[in-house]
């Protein structure tokens, strides 16, 4: 048991690799504020266009829509930080992680806004506009706030995911968490630091999945 505990958790490895986690904390805070505003308005302007229903714009954004989500996150970060260069774009590895993290939660927020969309009545689409309400005007008065409030669950379990894939950031030598907590690793042989990286990401999102659990539940009660 005390191997266990000196190699898992101890404390006195805890407090010393605690700045580094922490400069690393900061890397993955600014990855996420940055990946899930811009998937969020990406994901937005892409279902909206969808909703337009016009031949010339659906093909693409669902070709868009499906291949990205089909696409490992992963092979999309390789391919954006080793592969662009060849084509004469190097990005930074903060660049590079943030452009395949847009490129990749805007697919998904996209169909889940897509989805919210269409499941607005469409009675009370064409009661808006028999009211004088523009296209527009419905769209953003009526439309989207009965959309966001059916898919509030998903989009939230959605940003879940989004913060949690800001780890691969580590595959590209960005000092995010995960690769803060592998090189302490590393440099200490001893697991604590990656225990203490898990504790941090919990305590990061623990609240987000208590307020998608208290959504569910209101939702079905409803």
């Amino acid at each position: 048991m005390d191997t266990f505990i000196s190699n898992f958790f101890d404390i006195d490895i805890v407090v010393e690799v605690l700045p580094q986690l922490l400069l690393g904390l900061k890397n993955t805070l600014i990855l996420s504020l940055i990946a899930v505003p811009g998937g969020v308005f990406a994901g937005l302007v892409i279902a909206v266009l969808f909703s337009l229903r016009k031949k010339a714009l659906t093909v693409p954004l669902i070709v868009y829509i499906d291949f990205l989500r089909a696409f490992p996150p992963l092979v999309l970060l390789i391919f954006v930080y080793y592969g662009l260069p060849f084509l004469g774009l190097e990005l930074s590895a903060m660049s590079a992680v943030i452009l395949a993290l847009l490129l990749n939660t805007s697919a998904y927020f996209a169909e889940v806004i897509r989805a919210g969309i269409e499941s607005v009545p469409r009675g009370q689409i064409e009661a808006a506009r028999a009211t004088g309400l523009t296209g527009w005007t419905t769209l953003v008065q009526v439309v989207l706030p009965q959309a966001v409030r059916n898919i509030l669950p998903d989009l939230i379990s959605n940003i879940l995911e989004t913060i949690k894939l800001t780890s691969l950031a580590s595959v590209v030598t960005l000092p995010e968490l995960l690769r803060a907590a592998r090189l302490a690793q590393g440099n200490l042989f001893n697991s604590t630091p990656l225990i203490a990286a898990a504790l941090i990401y919990l305590a990061l999102l623990w609240p987000l999945v208590r307020l998608i659990t208290r959504l569910e539940r209101r939702s079905l009660s409803a």
